[in-house]
């Protein structure tokens, strides 16, 4: 009986050699994104909300009054320049030429008639001059009655886009109402706010790139271009607004009132930008108010210390004064997870990136 037990242990032992223990995660190791830190950044990046607008926008109408008998055009139509946007019933028109030209004929027969009177010497010439005016002014009407026709259809100015119709066929519309909205889509402009403080020290030979972003085409860019800016703030916000230009792109049905991300890089002047600048989320701060941020070391993969002196918060995150140099790595999020001694798996490859 002793053997059979002395032999049932050696199997288990056996059974549960190093070589076939699972191993085991080390669930300490936390992952986290690493920062690695540039000196002397050059570069600048602004981003501002931007709205889409077209080159212009024309809402035609008509310059007479009448029935709209055709009014071909759908909206989200593109049209070329010269289409048929809109025509009124012409009978009416047609008839006051006809009669304008009647009465142009008359009062011309009637002046020749009496010219040759006046030549024989059997009127005076009071009653020439009469005759002329009159004459003038059946042309007068003829010309006007003959523009009014002319003016009962309405044609597209240039090639664009039928944002809006605002009326129906067949109804009776009068002159100057709005008939259709179009938007010349050969260019587009993208409006976005700039604060004061950039309006006032960026000059044009600083800006590196201008591009939009849309979040329906994730990473494209689209070149801009400075058209204007306002020469007053905003009341309220203290804002200028600049107009950046950009060409409509083929592969993407941009869209007056479309948000964009306007993109804006510069070159930094000294006072500008620190020489080290670090995101927010990797300072921690100690019990005594102090800060430090949690060097990684890619050998041992462990976290250690360092305390750092800031200055004021900029737009690019957070300047360091004394504590880092060129070329260390930090914690960039999670920081204050962390533990002294504890290791950390990084993601992906260290960021320069804010």
């Amino acid at each position: 009986m002793l053997k059979v037990v002395v032999l049932l242990t050696l199997t288990i032992l056996i059974g549960c050699s190093p070589d076939e223990v699972p191993e085991v995660d080390d669930q300490s190791i936390r992952p986290a994104r690493i920062f690695l830190i540039s000196e002397n950044q050059q570069v600048i990046k602004h981003e501002f909300v931007g709205r889409v607008d077209a080159a212009q926008t024309v809402d035609m109408s008509f310059e007479v009054s009448g029935q709209l008998a055709e009014l071909p055009i759908l909206e989200g139509q593109t049209v070329a320049k010269g289409t048929l946007i809109g025509a009124l019933d012409t009978t009416d028109f047609e008839l006051s030429v006809r009669e304008a030209g009647v009465q142009l004929k008359l009062a011309s027969q009637d002046l020749k008639r009496k010219a040759k009177l006046l030549a024989e010497k059997g009127i005076s010439p009071s009653v020439v001059d009469d005759a002329r005016a009159v004459y003038e002014l059946r042309q007068v009407r003829h010309d006007q009655a003959r523009e009014a026709l002319a003016e009962a259809k309405i044609v597209a100015p240039f090639e664009g886009y039928i944002a809006r119709r605002y009326t129906n066929n067949h109804v009776n519309v009068r002159a100057g109402d709005k008939i259709v909205r179009i938007n010349d889509l050969s260019e587009l402009f993208v409006y976005a706010s700039i604060p004061e403080k950039l309006a006032a020290t960026v000059t044009p030979d600083r800006i590196l790139s201008q591009n939009a972003r849309f979040a329906f085409a994730p990473g494209e860019m689209f070149p801009l271009s400075i058209r204007e800016n306002t020469g007053e703030a905003d009341e309220i916000a203290q804002t200028y607004r600049v107009t950046f230009v950009m060409q409509t792109p083929e592969n993407k049905n941009i869209l007056p009132g479309m948000t964009a991300t306007v993109e804006v890089e510069i070159t930094a002047n000294a006072d500008d930008l620190p020489t080290i600048t670090v995101p927010i989320a990797s300072l921690v701060t100690n019990p005594d108010k102090t800060l430090f941020v949690w060097m990684f070391n890619p050998q041992t993969q462990m976290v250690t210390k360092q305390s750092v002196e800031i200055g004021a918060p900029v737009d690019q995150g957070v300047p360091i004064i004394t504590g880092l140099k060129n070329g260390d790595l930090i914690v960039a999020s999670g920081a204050s997870q962390l533990q002294a001694g504890m290791k950390v798996r990084m993601l992906d490859k260290p960021t320069t990136e804010i």
